[in-house]
This record gives structure tokens, sequence and C-alpha cells, in this order.
């Protein structure tokens, strides 16, 4: 048991201060070369750096990974891809609400999402070690479907409706993207996520060089994922 400790709080601290750290620096681009996954740069706009957006975020995701861990014993990616990073973000902008001096920042981001990640992986690894096998399965059986609920329709609702709040070019380009994600991959979030993304840019900056190239990587993405999972076969051509 303490190996299975130790190795968590290393893995935990190591995995979190590095991803979070990359993902804050996504922010920085393209003068500064970033390490972070678009999705987690996404999902982190998403919330507008507000610190309860964050927090639930990741606690939706939280419910998802403990059930993995519980029943199938290994870690899922959003731990350290979505709930680690969002619950650093939550932690530095409860006190401070200047993202450029909180989100934005790697050091401090890193330094939290190490912190956070190795309490986080340490609460998954010995919750798995601890549960006898038939108590394990029981919870798979009641925690998977109660997350699954979460990641969808839940969270994509929550997205979708904050999309509409945001104004009128955001709401259209997340609900184009969100429908087209749900039919192509059956998840609407990361088409949520990639319209917000737009319809900001749009909003805030209008159609520039940057935003279409934004648009082109967007349609070749969805292209391809359709392609790979023969969607355009389902649909007869």
């Amino acid at each position: 048991m303490l190996i299975i400790l130790l190795k968590s709080l290393v893995v935990g601290f190591l995995g979190g201060f590095g991803l979070t750290a990359g993902a804050a620096r996504m922010f920085h681009t393209p003068t500064h070369q970033s390490m972070g996954a678009f999705r987690t740069l996404g999902e982190l706009n998403a919330c507008q750096g507000d610190p309860i957006s964050h927090f639930s975020f990741g606690l939706g995701f939280l419910f998802n990974s403990a059930a993995s861990s519980i029943g199938a014993g290994a870690l899922t990616q959003d731990v350290f891809h979505r709930i680690v990073p969002n619950f650093a973000a939550a932690s530095l902008l409860f006190k401070n609400k200047k993202v450029e001096e909180t989100l934005y920042d790697p050091y401090k981001m890193g330094i939290a999402g190490g912190i956070i990640g190795a309490v986080v992986v340490v609460m998954l690894n010995t919750m798995a070690a601890f549960v006898p096998i038939e108590l394990a399965k029981v919870a798979k059986e009641i925690l998977t479907p109660a997350s699954n609920l979460m990641i969808n329709p839940v969270m994509p609702i929550i997205f979708w409706l904050a999309a509409m709040d945001a104004g009128k070019l955001t709401g259209m380009w997340s609900t184009v993207l969100g429908g087209l994600g749900h039919m192509v991959m059956g998840n609407s979030l990361p088409g949520l996520v990639l319209g917000i993304l737009i319809g900001q840019s749009i909003e805030e900056k209008g159609v520039t060089k940057s935003v279409k190239i934004m648009i082109s990587v967007v349609v070749v993405l969805f292209l391809v994922i359709a392609y790979a999972r023969g969607f355009f076969a389902k649909l007869g051509f």
C-alpha cells in the first residue's frame, strides 16, 4: 500500500504539473511553444474564467474516473486532461479572477496542477485498492451510468446554454457544430466547444485569417473523423 501511495504521489504531481502547465502555455501561442491538448484548451476557454464552472466541469469527470478506477482498476485520460487542469484553474480563480495572472500563467497553473494531481491520483488509486472486488462491481454498475449521463447529455446541454447566452454567432456555431459532432462522434460536446471558440473569435476580432484557418482545420477534422467512423457509408455515399 505504501508503494502505491508513493508512486501515486510522484506520478500525480509530475503529470499534473506538466500537463497543466502545458495547457496554460497554449494561451501564449504562437509566441511560445505549447504542449497541451487542444480539447483541454477549448474546455478551459469554455468555462470563461468562472471558478464554479471550472470546478463543476472537473467534478463531473471525477465521478466517471472514480467509477473506472474502482471497477476496472485504471485511471482514465480525463484525470490529467480535464479534472486536474480545471480544478487547478478553479483554485487559482477563486482568489484572483484575472485570467492573465492565473489561468494564463504556466508556473502558477503547473504548481496548482501538480498538487491537485497528486491528491487526485492518490485518492483514486487508494480508493481502488481498498474496495473489495464484489463492491467494485456494484459501484461500477451504479456509478458508470450516472457519470455517463453527466457527460452526455447533461454537460453538452450546459455548454450549449452557455454558448447561446454568449451571443448569436457563438450560439449558431455551437448549435451547428454540436449537432454535427453528435451525428459523427455520438457526443456533441467537442463540437460545442469548437463552436464557442470560433463564435467568440468572430465576435471579438471578426473573420480574420486565423479564424479562417481555424474553420478550415475544423472542417477537415470533421471530414476525417466522419470518414474514419464510416459516417458517409451510412448515408449511402
